[in-house]
């Protein structure tokens, strides 16, 4: 659905990305994991036609990228950038109706779409939708940036770190979010740095260091080696079955 074809780029003489190559299919959620600096944003930028490749070509379903209107390639893909800036006082549902300005309704039409109530809802603001968006704190914000995105309802969802600002809660319900887009059969994109979150909910990791992509692996092929090479930290993995509470009491001691 998302096709990167040797795609490269640099800006003032520094090459951020290297002929990378890949395939993200539609019905799964893709995580770029990696060190600060190994190109995973300047991807999804590229991919979002945020930035011009230098070289080679992203295509969305089919088609060569620049082909496509802005119109066209606003309703084929929604990007949730990392930077969340602050919001005007306007309220939140007002904020999340931005999403449907690629399909031309009007603010009225928009603010009463069912796809914006939806979105609201799946991030848990359904009850601050009237609250000025300024009043918001830096998770809420992050949520509603993504809410913002979701209501695009758009075949493909890049999101760069969109659990960064959150807590453990809302960061497990927007990964569920994710997964349950990607059972409609949405094309999600994820960069993330927390690994546990990127092993248990994504279907594919891509691992890139100093600009290219390393490995493109299932999430059980993540090895303590490669974590070691490519984020030089020394790591175990451990997995556990998850057992209710009432069915593992705590044992005496």
């Amino acid at each position: 659905m998302l096709d990167v074809r040797n795609v490269g780029f640099s800006i003032d003489g520094a090459h951020l990305l290297h002929a990378a190559s890949i395939r993200f299919e539609a019905g799964s959620v893709t995580g770029l994991i990696g060190p600060n600096g190994a190109g995973k944003s300047t991807l999804l930028r590229v991919m979002a036609g945020l930035l011009p490749a230098s070289q080679g070509q992203v295509m969305c379903d089919g088609a060569p990228l620049p082909q496509l209107t802005l119109a066209q390639r606003a309703r084929c893909m929604a990007y949730m950038p990392q930077d969340v800036p602050p919001f005007p006082p306007m309220p939140v549902r007002e904020v999340a109706s931005l999403g449907r300005l690629p399909y031309g309704e009007s603010p009225a039409q928009a603010l009463q779409h069912p796809a914006v109530a939806q979105a609201l809802a799946e991030v848990g603001l359904q009850g601050l939708a009237a609250r000025p968006a300024s009043q918001l704190s830096g998770g809420e914000r992050a949520r509603l940036m993504l809410a913002r995105a979701l209501a695009v309802q758009a075949p493909i969802l890049l999101a760069d770190e969109p659990v960064a600002a959150l807590d453990p809660a809302h960061a497990l319900a927007v990964m569920q979010v994710f997964c349950k887009l990607a059972a409609q059969g949405t094309c999600v994109v994820v960069v993330l740095h927390d690994l546990l979150l990127a092993t248990r909910f994504c279907k594919t990791l891509v691992l890139m260091q100093q600009g290219r992509i390393r490995h493109t692996i299932p999430p059980a092929s993540l090895t303590d080696e490669m974590v070691r090479q490519t984020y030089g930290v020394t790591t175990r993995r451990v997995e556990n079955a998850v057992v209710p509470w009432d069915l593992c009491p705590p044992q005496p001691e």
